[in-house]
């Protein structure tokens, strides 16, 4: 999988987020992307995810060679985000079988939930769970859907550090031939990363 920007640029009335950006993302790699708070690290995600059009240049999508049509994008990519939110009146269960309804798992619904050690809240509705139990089912929502393409923004919000350590191992086990590309500025969230791009680079 390529995901190309050229030349790529997105603002909001006059305000240019970020300019002339042309880069290749490509699987079986891990790239960060930094910048200050309110930056627009969060927009660029969007950008690369298809979910919005640049303001000027273009985003190319490929997989094995072939150009992907805009409107089929989202099947190859998945992503956890604290703007995308969980149905809370669903159980882990319910909700990881409703998205499996439209985006396949590489494993069994009931596997991902003791992977993730939600095993005894299976049956518990997503609303009575902790942050951090939320984020554990955010992230188990995209790394383990059959996609090239996983997009994490600020993945470890709300994680302890048994939270993290599964981070880590999600990362590790699950994602190392996939597009990974993981918005943050804690080194402890993008440490295995292979490329930075810092938006601060791009601004005009």
């Amino acid at each position: 999988m390529l995901i190309t920007l050229e030349k790529a640029g997105k603002k909001f009335n006059r305000e240019w987020i970020f300019r002339n950006l042309s880069y290749t993302f490509q699987s079986g790699k891990s790239y960060a992307i930094t910048g200050a708070n309110g930056s627009g690290k969060s927009t660029l995600l969007q950008v690369i995810a298809g979910n919005m059009a640049t303001s000027e240049g273009t985003v190319v999508f490929q997989n094995n060679a072939t150009p992907i049509d805009a409107e089929k994008v989202f099947k190859h990519i998945a992503v956890a985000a604290p703007y995308l939110d969980v149905i809370e009146e669903m159980t882990v269960k319910e909700f990881l079988e409703f998205h499996a309804a439209f985006k396949q798992f590489i494993l069994p619904v009931e596997e991902i939930i003791k992977i993730v050690g939600l095993e005894k809240a299976i049956h518990k509705q997503i609303r009575y769970y902790s942050s951090g139990m939320k984020q554990r089912v955010k992230l188990a929502q995209a790394i383990f859907t059959e996609a090239p393409v996983i997009l994490l923004d600020e993945p470890c919000t709300n994680l302890d550090t048994v939270g993290f350590e599964l981070y880590y191992r999600l990362i590790k086990n699950f994602c190392s031939e996939k597009l990974l590309i993981v918005c943050s500025n804690d080194k402890n969230e993008i440490n295995f990363c292979n490329d930075y791009i810092n938006i601060m680079h791009w601004k005009k």
